[in-house]
């Protein structure tokens, strides 16, 4: 394996990813590949370009190649993502959640996994994840998330807690208001 080969034909890929030039992008990121074939960001590339095509079937498959050469939180999210397009709901949540234990503020993870939770009405299951969320950057958005399903599941008092700590840091926050109001009532 030449490293400088490996580098340039990566960096060449990205660029031309980026310019939305994406046959040559493809061309590059092959290159990359067959310079150093244990390296996940070509693999990375060729999914998105592959996605870009429309050929979900492909992107998986390039997805889970990336996997295999460096376990890690973004080809476990591009693998979720088309599960659930596919609405192959439960993998996606299993993907989503592996995820988060390599990052547990990627909102992107976190996001997707509320929507299926919602769904499959699986609410109690993603609690810890959004109190893992809190840890890395404590967002509003997350911990007005985190109220909403714990008053969902009926755990009022402990949404009624995390809304009235969202208030005090922000108290013009008017989704966290509308849904305080809930207790007034």
């Amino acid at each position: 394996m030449n490293h400088i080969d490996y580098e340039i034909n990566k960096e060449l890929g990205e660029c031309y990813l980026f310019m939305a030039e994406y046959e040559k992008a493809r061309e590059y990121y092959q290159k990359a590949v067959a310079c150093n074939p244990g390296a996940q960001e070509p693999y990375m590339g060729l999914a998105a370009i592959t996605l870009n095509d429309g050929d979900l079937s492909a992107a998986y498959t390039l997805y889970k190649k990336a996997y295999s050469v460096q376990a890690g939180e973004k080809p476990l999210i591009g693998l979720a993502m088309i599960e659930q397009a596919e609405n192959r709901l439960g993998e996606a949540f299993g993907h989503y959640s592996e995820a988060l234990g390599y990052n547990p503020g990627n909102m992107i993870a976190v996001n997707s996994l509320m929507q299926i939770a919602y769904v499959q009405n699986r609410l109690e299951e993603i609690i810890p994840y959004l109190e893992a969320a809190l840890e890395p950057g404590d967002t509003e958005a997350v911990r007005y998330a985190l109220a909403g399903c714990l008053l969902t599941i009926g755990r009022e008092s402990e949404a009624k807690a995390h809304l009235e700590m969202l208030l005090g840091s922000n108290p013009a926050n008017a989704e966290a208001q509308q849904l305080y109001a809930h207790f007034a009532a």
